[in-house]
Parts: C-alpha cells; sequence; structure tokens
C-alpha cells in the first residue's frame, strides 16, 4: 500500500501492487544513523504512464529500457541487480522470483495481516 501511494504522490503514476521483489538489510552503515535499515524493493504494475513528478522529491524522473537499465554503469548495483531480476521474471515468469501477499484474518474482529511469502505449489494450498 505504501510503495503504491509514494510511487503516485512522486510521479503521477497509478499503479496495482504485484509482489515484493527484493529486501535489502543493513546494519551499522555511516548513512543511517546508527540504526538498522530495510529497503524493500515492490513490483507494480503501472495503471497510467503519463509522468507527473513531484520536483520537491525527484530531481529526474522518466521510464526507462529495463535492458539498458540493468547495462548501464550509471546504476547502483542493486538497481542493475532488481532490473535484471524483472527481464528474468518477464522472460521467465514471475512465480520465478516473486515473493507474493496474502491477507488472512487477524485474531481481531473485521482485521486483517498481510503475510508476504513465495507461492505454495496447489498440492500445498489445497491441503486441509
Amino acid at each position: 500500500d505504501t510503495a503504491v501511494r509514494e510511487v503516485f504522490e512522486e510521479t503521477g503514476i497509478k499503479s496495482e501492487f504485484k509482489s515484493i521483489l527484493s529486501i535489502r538489510q543493513q546494519h551499522e552503515h555511516p548513512g543511517a544513523f546508527g540504526k538498522s535499515d530495510m529497503y524493500i524493493i515492490c513490483r507494480l504494475e503501472p495503471s497510467s504512464f503519463n509522468i507527473s513528478f513531484c520536483q520537491q522529491e525527484c530531481l529526474r524522473c522518466e521510464w526507462m529500457d529495463l535492458g539498458e537499465l540493468a547495462r548501464t554503469k550509471l546504476a547502483t548495483p542493486i538497481t542493475s541487480h532488481v532490473a535484471k531480476l524483472l527481464l528474468y521474471g518477464y522472460r521467465e515468469g514471475f512465480d520465478k522470483i516473486d515473493i507474493t501477499m496474502r491477507e488472512f484474518p487477524a485474531v481481531y474482529t473485521g482485521l486483517f495481516y498481510k503475510l508476504y511469502h513465495r507461492e505454495l505449489p496447489e498440492s500445498y494450498r489445497s491441503m486441509m
């Protein structure tokens, strides 16, 4: 929910959450102010494509070819790797890379929680 909202606020692009691709975790890095840091990379599917970015949040915003993003020396190693993950997902199927989400009822009436995991095979999903 947060990724969808932030993408819209910062780029004007409407999207739908599809999966978590990866989670980066780091501890005791100089820029983290002595705290642990988690960086969650989500796969979203856009439903609008016209960019209208927030100039207070972004210096530049544009659509890029994934192959170009994976190969450029200007990208960070994480960005390059995520572009390669996406290319692999498009070619071989996102079921090979996605961490999906399912909602389950919470112990509190009317509330739900979200569980993120690799998808189970059908034979295990239908087990009783």
